[in-house]
């Protein structure tokens, strides 16, 4: 009988917060929500940034990058004539370059003189052309919150993110992880960028030109699945299935695909899935913005006839826009079997059928839109037709449009939205496009939007295109129903989120909301188990409200385990039937995949 993954935990940190218990989806709804959710959520965000409440609703979403964020590059040239200058004995390279002379001034100076024809360059600011992005809350610091030694901004955020999911996990770790067998526990988990912060692989590629060394961490902290080895190591202390999916911007849709797949297969019980994406490194925006791809400042002023650009709605989906709004966010989801989920009375926030994912196929160009994202979206209605019925899809489904804010994509996503719409007899498809308050976060796209999904499907309301005041003529929407406002739906039952990467990566998840899960379990398991889940269940809401009021009233505390916990050579057991770590649960050695069927005689 085949698995079906839920979803037992989301957390995560991105441009409205952190993601667990729905806080940063309460940043995006704000204007509707009740007196106490207003507080409560900008109370979290002040236990995040250190400020007081009243600053956070600035200090958050889409906005300006702090001054000191710009590109540090070179003006570069050759010398007509021979060139002197002075500088410290330190300084000098040895050995000399050809035809360098050098005379001692004194004990630690010396005059060179360069032969003319020399190359030149002199370290010089460029002016910003991009000033908006989807940065994490003003005065939030992850690497301040635990032993970070260096690590990479992505690292840091995803030892964030993963600890706001075990938060809200509201069970104990190590009592689930010891629930099931060490191999049949999985993380997937990667970014699409890697880290190229100085950190990383931009400090490698930046010290030689600046006069510094390269560090001893830069190279393999740089590794794009360095987020999953992070997690096993230092969260987790998993030794199960383990990897990490690159798709550009499909990427978090990519993980939680490889997660569900190995539970719906049975090779995993839990699968832990997701990215953390930290690009707002000016090296990075300002190739993003080579290619065009990016809003800048005065095409942004240049839509509203002003002198300056709002940089609050920088990214404008489906409407007059001019590219998208860069962004960085840490999103992780906790994934078991629907049996392994009722047997520990975990909370269920909804559940992930299938993730359906295609390529473009012959292109034009690499960057060039393509017709795989008809295959993603047609597989994924018709298997949320086949799960919630015809009605549910027409009447009780809606779309999390990738929605990046550029004119290509408002044209050619909106068109496979709305054919599929036509192909499956939807009249008005309702349609959200988070990155109007997030902006795009590359490989984390898919993470903020299931986390937005998962708030929905909890307090009932679908997030406005707020950002924009029109929809573009260009836009195909005889059947969409493209959500400007705030707009309160208690009565969804699946979310179909789409993400369509650079180079032809696209891919989209059917997410089913818990009401329907829980019906679903309730036919497969029968009313006496669901009825002994929710018992069970109670406990772990408790453990949640501990959460919350950790969240309201106290200083994040990661969760970091550095050098604890390691399994010596001397701890591990083995026959030829089975391994045992450190006194664990047996992990068996037979295969059990259905491939007996293939073996030759002995």
């Amino acid at each position: 009988m085949t698995a079906l993954p839920v979803i037992t935990a989301m957390g995560g940190i991105n441009a409205a917060g952190r993601s667990a218990l729905h806080f940063g989806f309460q940043r995006l709804i704000f204007d509707v929500l009740d007196g106490q959710r207003q507080q409560q959520t900008l109370a979290s965000l002040a236990r995040l940034s250190g400020g007081t409440p009243d600053q956070q609703l600035h200090a958050t979403l889409v906005r300006s990058l702090p001054d000191h964020h710009q590109l540090q590059g070179a003006l570069a040239g050759t010398s007509a004539g021979p060139l002197t200058l002075e500088m410290r004995n330190m300084d000098l390279p040895d050995p000399l370059p050809t035809g360098w002379q050098v005379s001692a001034l004194d004990k630690r100076r010396s005059r060179v003189t360069l032969p003319a024809g020399s190359a030149l360059r002199v370290p010089h600011a460029s002016p910003r052309r991009v000033s908006a992005a989807g940065q994490l809350p003003d005065g939030f610091d992850p690497g301040s919150l635990y032993a970070s030694r260096h690590h990479p901004r992505a690292l840091q955020m995803a030892i964030f993110g993963i600890s706001d999911a075990l938060g809200m996990l509201g069970l104990d770790w190590q009592q689930v992880a010891a629930a099931v067998p060490a191999d049949q526990v999985a993380v997937y988990a990667s970014n699409a960028m890697s880290q190229l912060d100085e950190n990383g692989l931009g400090g490698v590629l930046q010290a030689p030109l600046q006069g510094s060394r390269i560090t001893s961490k830069q190279v393999p902290l740089g590794l794009g699945e360095m987020t999953a080895d992070f997690l096993n190591a230092y969260a987790l202390h998993s030794v199960g299935t383990t990897g990490g999916m690159l798709g550009a911007c499909a990427t978090f849709l990519y993980n939680l695909e490889k997660g569900v797949q190995a539970i719906r297969s049975g090779k995993v019980r839990l699968a832990v899935v997701g990215t953390s994406e930290a690009p707002l490194v000016p090296e990075v925006m300002e190739g993003y913005r080579a290619m065009g791809a990016l809003a800048e400042d005065q095409a942004l002023a240049a839509l509203d006839h002003a002198p300056e650009a709002d940089l609050r709605r920088a990214c404008r989906p489906f409407s007059a826009n001019c590219g998208f709004t860069m962004a960085e966010s840490a999103q992780f989801a906790i994934l078991m079997d629907d049996a392994l989920a009722l047997e520990l009375g975990a909370d269920i926030l909804g559940a992930v059928p299938d993730v359906f994912i295609h390529a473009d196929g012959a292109k034009k160009s690499i960057s060039a839109p393509g017709v795989g994202n008809y295959l993603t979206l047609g597989k994924a209605a018709a298997l949320t037709r086949q799960l919630i019925g015809e009605r549910g899809l027409r009447e009780h489904s809606f779309i999390h449009a990738h929605g990046t804010g550029t004119p290509q994509n408002r044209v050619t996503e909106s068109r496979v939205l709305d054919s599929t719409a036509e192909a499956f007899g939807i009249a008005h498809w309702p349609v959200v496009a988070i990155k109007a308050y997030l902006g795009h976060s590359l490989g984390s796209a898919g993470g903020d939007q299931l986390a937005a999904a998962l708030g929905s499907f909890a307090q009932g309301w679908l997030p406005g295109i707020t950002t924009i005041d029109h929809i573009a003529e260009d836009v195909h929407r005889q059947r969409l129903d493209l959500c400007l406002q705030h707009r309160q739906r208690d009565d969804m039952q699946a979310s179909l989120i789409n993400s369509k990467g650079f180079g032809g990566n696209n891919a989209t998840a059917v997410v089913l909301g818990p009401d329907a899960t829980e019906s679903m379990l309730g036919q497969r398991h029968g009313q006496r188990a669901m009825q002994q889940w929710q018992q069970r269940r109670e406990q772990t809401r408790l453990g949640q409200q501990r959460f919350h009021q950790h969240c309201l009233h106290d200083t994040p505390a990661p969760v970091y385990r550095f050098n604890e916990g390691v399994i010596a050579d001397e701890q591990v057991q083995m026959n030829d039937r089975q391994i045992v770590l450190a006194g664990g649960v047996p992990i068996a050695l037979d295969d059990d995949t259905g491939l007996r069927e293939f073996q030759l005689a002995d």
